[in-house]
């Protein structure tokens, strides 16, 4: 479970967060939402302790990211909107020296690999060279890297973004998978895709969570409404 509480966090010129609160259990898929420019990708680098906010707290399972940062890194799996992957490398050579950089045992790595690849549907790739996997794959092979330590917690920022309709429709699926063993938070503007496997929408409106919306057993119409109402300051 990761538990914020009070989050806050400005620029020199601009507050972007003042007081974010919310708690994401095991098993939890959940989507943040909003606007452009309202602090989504903010908040995902506070979680994964790549910004420090200017007050509040982010804990998981009783572990203070501020005070316990390596402690709390090796429980998160964080995926950024933007990329970087290692061209010259094959899939498996990749996974393998991004699980030993992770502090992963000798031992342990060649499962943890092969555990990973397999959930991101990777397996056929593994011998490939990087370079010649089309975007919608390297975004698996990244997320096989967030998730090769299986997680508590796992951050994906503008997942979506960039993937046809067939690669979103897998992600939905391993992301369903992965929530086995982890809470996921995700950001993006893709509600409709969304809608399919996500538990629990949180819109982020001017510097808060102003609203949290059970997606369990709304048709996706009904849930649409009621997110653009609360994003643009409805009820």
């Amino acid at each position: 479970m990761i538990e914020v509480r009070n989050l806050a966090f400005s620029y020199p010129r601009k507050s972007i967060l003042r007081d974010v609160s919310f708690v994401v259990s095991p098993g939890e898929v959940v989507s943040v939402v909003g606007a452009n420019g309202v602090g989504k990708t903010t908040l995902l680098k506070i979680l994964a302790t790549l910004a420090v906010p200017d007050s509040g707290t982010v804990m998981m399972d009783g572990t203070d990211a501020l005070s316990h940062p390596l402690r709390y890194r090796r429980q998160i799996g964080y995926l950024p909107e933007k990329v970087s992957l290692y061209d010259d490398m094959t899939v498996k050579h990749y996974l393998h020296y991004r699980a030993k950089l992770k502090g992963e045992p000798s031992k342990r790595v060649r499962r943890r690999v092969s555990e990973a690849a397999e959930l991101c549907q990777i397996v056929p790739y593994l011998s490939e060279s990087i370079r010649t996997l089309s975007a919608g794959l390297c975004k698996r092979v990244a997320l096989a890297d967030a998730l090769l330590l299986r997680p508590r917690v796992l951050l994906l920022d503008d997942f979506l973004s960039g993937l046809d309709q067939g690669m979103r429709e897998t992600a939905g699926a391993i992301l369903s998978n992965a929530a086995a063993f982890s809470s996921v938070i995700v950001t993006g503007h893709e509600i409709e895709d969304f809608s399919r496997w996500t538990t629990r929408f949180l819109v982020l409106r001017g510097g808060i969570v102003s609203s949290s919306v059970d997606a369990t057993g709304l048709e996706p119409q009904t849930l649409r409404d009621r997110l653009d109402m609360a994003m643009k300051g409805g009820n």
